[in-house]
Formats: structure tokens, sequence, C-alpha cells
């Protein structure tokens, strides 16, 4: 199969339709490696057609998984021959959530050899609060040539588990490393994400006991096995939100379909600031922009605040808004990397620090633009919809790891978007 290298986008063209949005990333490619603490055979659903998920369920391939697609959004894994806990270097560094493997592999055999992690680069992300909480679950940890070395003797025990900070990844692994422990863990300053609450569900219908996945204090009371079962994966919210974006800074009408409205309360009230129309309905909502954009200001926080993976989407919107808008990032260092790709485009934005003070325009303009990572490069789709001309998005995977089928999705909405290959001429969409 070619490699399909970039996206070419002709904007100027409103959204109208239906957009049908797919399983969470965030919660899919832990709750793929959460199978691994199963006796038997889980059916996962609704996990969405994306890089990262391919690129987890390899990684369960390759330690000795029985992973069996039953189409392209259902999954069957079986754990019981598992041949190794050393998972491969070159494929655990393509993906950020890998790190879920160490928790599953330790709390279920005791052992986990994984590399460091990947995935986007938008500062630094350590995992100190990960190991935090191994630690105290009892296993001994170490980072050697690069992987990150967990053991533990027997199976792990209960703990109480506070994080210095919010962490939505150290939540989810302490949850997996201490489902099988012997003792009831409590782990305190939990994130509250809809993926991690997902996480908690797919546990517990696995035949865990956990409680409390929504708040800041969840109850891990461990359980000498997990049994098999069927878990349906919630809709993302990311997705959802980017969709939303897309018809705010393009204008038009969408009803946006299969999502949880209360997961999306944050990002609505802000969209509804700007002057977008946002209508709920039990499962769905219709968006709509006929008018002008508003100015207003964001600030990225943990959930329930606006999301931080909403950041970049949200800033294009608030480029074409009338006055001065303040977006401050309050959960990553070195989000803002895309801005330089959006002032090519003729947005007015000024960076200090976790600080972005942008000044809407009439209008964005088309041009090459490269994708610095996932979300950035959702948000450089956005400004190309929105903007006059033609605009290629170059370095596409990033986009590819996270939005199932977004080409599709958007051409079906009306859009003048495509990928081309390497070394073709990129002619005006017709």
């Amino acid at each position: 199969m070619p490699v399909l290298t970039k996206y070419v986008i002709e904007g100027g063209y409103k959204l109208r339709g239906e957009v049908t949005i797919s399983g969470a990333k965030n919660a899919a490619v832990a709750i793929i490696p959460a199978a691994l603490l199963v006796d038997g055979t889980c059916r996962i659903e609704n996990i969405p057609e994306i890089r990262d998920v391919t690129l987890m369920l390899d990684l369960l391939r390759d330690i000795g998984a029985d992973v069996r697609l039953i189409n392209r959004n259902c999954v069957e894994i079986n754990a019981s021959k598992i041949r190794t806990t050393r998972a491969d270097y070159d494929m655990a560094r393509k993906i950020r959530a890998s790190y879920y493997l160490i928790g599953a592999l330790l709390g279920r055999f005791g052992s986990a050899q994984v590399a460091l992690p990947g995935g986007c680069n938008f500062g630094d992300r350590p995992i100190d609060q990960h190991t935090k909480a191994f630690k105290l679950l009892g296993a001994a940890v170490d980072v050697q040539n690069g992987y990150v070395i967990a053991e533990s003797h027997g199976r792990l025990s209960a703990s109480s588990i506070y994080f210095d900070v919010v962490s939505v990844g150290a939540t989810m692994n302490a949850m997996l490393a201490a489902v099988l422990a012997d003792g009831t863990t409590i782990i305190e300053n939990a994130a509250k994400e809809p993926h991690i609450v997902d996480l908690a569900n797919f546990l517990n219908s696995m035949g865990a006991n956990v409680s409390g996945a929504g708040t800041d204090v969840i109850k891990v009371r461990g359980v000498k096995k997990m049994e098999g079962g069927a878990y349906t994966i919630i809709p993302d919210q990311i997705e959802a939100g980017t969709y939303m974006a897309a018809v705010a800074a393009a204008g038009g009408e969408v009803l946006v379909r299969n999502i949880i409205p209360k997961h999306l309360d944050c990002i609505t009230s802000k969209l509804l600031e700007m002057g977008v129309e946002v209508t709920e309905h039990d499962d769905s909502l219709l968006i709509k922009r006929t008018k002008p954009l508003s100015n207003t200001n964001i600030k990225t926080l943990p959930y329930p605040g606006f999301p931080t993976d909403m950041q970049p989407q949200a800033t294009v919107i608030l480029t074409l808004a009338n006055g001065m808008s303040i977006v401050t990032e309050g959960v990553w260092d070195s989000r803002y990397q895309y801005v330089e790709e959006l002032r090519r485009m003729g947005a007015k934005i000024q960076v200090d620090g976790k600080t972005a003070v942008v000044e809407g325009v009439d209008s964005l303009t088309g041009a090459p633009v490269r994708a610095c990572d996932l979300r950035a490069g959702a948000a450089l789709v956005i400004a190309g919809l929105a903007a006059n001309g033609i605009t290629e998005v170059e370095d596409i995977l990033h986009i590819e790891r996270g939005y199932e089928h977004i080409v599709e999705k958007l051409t079906a909405l009306g859009a003048h978007i495509r990928m081309v290959e390497d070394n073709i001429p990129v002619a005006k969409a017709q």
C-alpha cells in the first residue's frame, strides 16, 4: 500500500449533515492492555480503527496474547498464553499509552519490561507518578537501557497512593496494577476523566471491584481473578469536540451523533460563549454556526474543566473571532508548537509561556503546514477547512493515530479534503 503523506484541503465550504463519533481512543488504549489481567476471553466493542489501537493490539500479539479482530470495531483478546512480559522496544516507543502494559503485566504476572513511551511531543511528560504507585504496591522499579523494569515477588500488596499532581495515565496505571493485589488500595488526588470511569467499568464487568472512579478518591478492592466477558467502549469526547470545533470555525450545521452530552459540557459552554448554537438531544448534539464568532477566554484544566486535548482546536476558532481572546494552558508545557503553523495561515497569536493571546482576523489563508502532534494536527485540518484557498497538512500519521476515517467523515459533511501520496502534484479540488 502506498504511503499517504498529506491532506489537501480546499477551504471555504460550510459543513452540513451528520457525523457519528467513534469509540474513545483514550479509553481503548487502556482497556486493551487491561485485557491482560483477565482469565478467559474479553470481547471489546466500539474500538476506534486508528493507528494507536492497531499498535496496542500488535504489542499484545507480540507478547503472546490471542488477538482476534471480529470486525474493524470489535476485538476478542485472550491472554492465557502470554510467553513474555517484555514488550518489543521499537513498538512500545511509538505509542504513549504503551505504559499501561506496565500496570497490567505487573498486576497479573508480577513482571513488566516496557520501553519508555513515545507518542506526541509537546513537552516533558514524566512517568514518576506511575512508578511511585507501582513502588507503593510493592514492586521494585528501575530504568535500564531505555526500559522501565518493574518486578514483584508474588502478588502486589494494597497501599494508599496519593498523587502529587493529577495524572490520568498514573491513575489508570495504578488501577490496573491494583485490581489483583492483596487488600484494598486507595488512590487519592485521582484524575476524573470519562475514560477513567470507562476503564473502571470495564474492569468491574470482568470481575474487579473498583469504586469511586470519576471522583478524586478511587478504591480498588483486590480480587483473586477476573473472568472474561464483553464490554463496549464509550464515545470519544475529544473526537466529538473536534467536529464541533470544525463546524464553529467553518460554519454550517452538523448533527454530532453517538455521544454522551454530559462529557461535552465544558466544550459546549465555550462554544455557546463564542456564539455557536448547540442543541442537546439524548445521544447527540446539533451544532450550528451562522453568525460571526465572539471572543472568549479559555483555560485548560483536568476534567471536568476544559480539556487540554481541545486547546489547539479551540484556538483555531478564536483566530476567527471578533476581538482578543486569551488561552491559558493549565496542564502541559510546550503545547503551543502548532502556533507557528497557524501564523503561516494568517493567524495573529502571541505566546508567552503557558498563555496565548489571540487576536481575531477576518479570514485565514491556505498554506503548507505540518502537524507536530495529534491534536495540533486536527487543529490544522480545522484551520484548512475554514481558510481561503488550499491547505496542505503534512505528517498526517499524527492525526491518523487518533481520528478514525477523518477524511471520509469530513467529506461526507461537504468538506473538500483528500489524501495524496508523496511526489504527486497537488491540484485544486474540483
